[in-house]
């Protein structure tokens, strides 16, 4: 089975220094049809002004992943990690017993574009935990490369949950196909550009649920950069 979701049916809200995009529900956004799928629980497209950002919050017991596609995110968290990500980078804290961070535009010039994903862990009360890897675009140009796991491996950064997250570069012929597993889940969002999916035609801000299907092919792409989740129901 496949489920479009597109990009304009996604919540909305703008803060003036934060425009976002909500694929599940999200804060002010609630639809009961959207509250996540399989153990991903948010993905938003924050688009954050220069100089600008989150303030020192708190969580527990969740796997955040940051994602940048363009500008500098600025990273401090109360286990004393301090960086700043850009396009190409991967950040993932778990937040296990809790942890309390700042987010914010280290630029003072330019928007930062990037998703903000949140995975809801396999046991709750982890040690709290930051990860960071890079993955160049020759890493991803016409392939899905894996970006996070449970196990780390390939590079990736870990998490504490039975999921898979690639990323990949598409255009014009280049084609890549995944299997996807018996009793597994599958999403794809299209972080930009355009793309197929399944013979499906997506563009940026689309998403497509896919279950009970064994096979994800991709191709036809337009400057398109994607995003594919391999998910436990």
């Amino acid at each position: 089975m496949m489920e479009i979701r597109k990009a304009n049916d996604r919540g909305h809200a703008n803060h003036g220094w934060l425009d976002s995009y909500h694929s599940f529900s999200f804060a002010d956004y609630y639809d009961p049809r959207h509250m996540g799928f399989g153990p991903l629980r948010v993905i938003n497209e924050d688009r954050v002004a220069a100089g600008q950002g989150f303030g020192t919050h708190g969580h527990r017991d969740m796997e955040i992943i940051s994602y940048v596609l363009e500008g500098e995110l600025a990273h401090k968290d109360s286990m004393g990690n301090g960086s700043v990500i850009r396009p190409g980078d991967v950040q993932r804290m778990s937040a296990g017993t809790g942890v309390r961070h700042s987010e914010y535009n280290h630029s003072q010039d330019g928007t930062t574009h990037f998703l903000q994903i949140w995975i809801m862990p396999d046991r709750a009360g982890a040690e709290p935990g930051y990860q960071e890897a890079h993955f160049s675009a020759a890493d991803k140009d016409g392939k899905l490369r894996l970006v996070a796991s449970a196990d780390g491996r390939d590079g990736s950064v870990s998490m504490n949950q039975d999921a898979q997250l690639y990323a990949g570069l598409f255009d014009g012929a280049q084609t890549a196909e995944y299997t996807l597993p018996q009793g597994r889940l599958g999403y794809v969002h299209v972080a930009r550009g355009k793309i197929s999916v399944n013979g499906q035609a997506l563009e940026a801000g689309d998403a497509v649920k896919l279950s009970a299907v064994d096979r994800i092919e991709i191709g036809g792409g337009d400057k398109a950069e994607v995003l594919l989740f391999d998910l436990p129901r």
